[in-house]
């Protein structure tokens, strides 16, 4: 590992699953951090970690994205997945420029390609090239689909021992939170990066059917996986408030699960932080409160 630096870091997305992990992470290693945020009172989970400054901005407004970037060199940037993130993303990229930032640590996602059939991956591929265009050294953390996502579905598998989605009975290789934002914190705070592109795994590829299997045995009770038609998930999903863009988004992602395309797996956490990746048994373990 190269030197250990204390650089000016701005954390976007800070009150989300991997920017709150990352803040947190941060603070356990006492680095200072700025943490961008729409407001105060949406950030209590962040306000009593150590080394935290909160700045008041929105991806929306470019004078409070200046603002939160004087004097900031490594910037995480993450945002919402909506149908405006590529265009505030790509503004907020401009904004870096502008501020003298010299790293920019992106969250994009597995399979990130511009003529991809799935729409956050289309976005997350226009703003990488954004980045790159600028000159700026970048490092792009592309994780598969999250452990975490799971807990979407606490109360069906507490209350009813099933959960559903549409990934049929492909293999995926289901990435912690907690390994994406060390990496993060990694690329964040080390001298001498050279722009890279992490495809970030977990250490195994399963079936939604083996999380079942993995969530029975853990929790010591049934837990079954449904596997549901397309309209039938995306109906559930807008009836439970999904804006449009994005209930039609994650069904085109699992439609790429499904294809078998997101089965690869990587050394990427091993490589960059030194530890082996959590596997779906030890999330389980550590979240069971959340599902029994």
């Amino acid at each position: 590992m190269t030197d250990l630096i204390n650089p000016s870091i701005l954390i976007t997305g800070a009150t989300g699953s991997v920017g709150l992990e990352l803040a947190k992470q941060l603070a356990a290693k006492e680095i200072p951090f700025s943490a961008l945020v729409r407001s105060l009172d949406k950030a209590e989970a962040l306000k009593h970690l150590k080394g935290v400054k909160l700045i008041v901005g929105d991806f929306n407004d470019q004078q409070s994205i200046l603002n939160a970037l004087k004097g900031i060199e490594n910037v995480f940037l993450l945002s919402n997945s909506s149908d405006e993130a590529e265009h505030l993303q790509c503004n907020f990229v401009d904004a870096a420029v502008k501020s003298g930032v010299k790293h920019i640590v992106k969250l994009s996602q597995f399979a990130a390609e511009l003529n991809s059939p799935v729409r956050f991956l289309r976005y997350h591929a226009v703003v990488e090239e954004k980045i790159k265009s600028t000159g700026l050294q970048y490092s792009f953390l592309r994780p598969n689909l999250f452990m975490q996502g799971l807990l979407g579905f606490a109360d069906a598998i507490k209350y009813q021992q099933q959960f559903f989605a549409t990934a049929g009975d492909a293999k995926i290789s289901l990435v912690d939170v907690r390994d994406i934002a060390a990496i993060a914190v990694e690329r964040l705070i080390t001298r001498n990066k050279e722009s890279e592109i992490f495809n970030i795994t977990g250490p195994e590829a399963i079936s939604h059917n083996k999380i079942a299997e993995v969530l029975s045995k853990v929790l010591q009770k049934q837990i079954n996986y449904v596997n549901v038609a397309d309209q039938e998930m995306l109906s559930a999903l807008l009836h439970f408030g999904f804006p449009e863009w994005q209930a039609e988004g994650l069904i085109e992602d699992y439609a790429h699960y499904a294809r078998g395309e997101a089965a690869i797996v990587t050394d990427t956490v091993k490589d960059v932080t030194g530890k082996l990746p959590r596997k779906f048994s030890e999330f389980v373990e550590d979240y069971k409160s959340y599902f029994e």
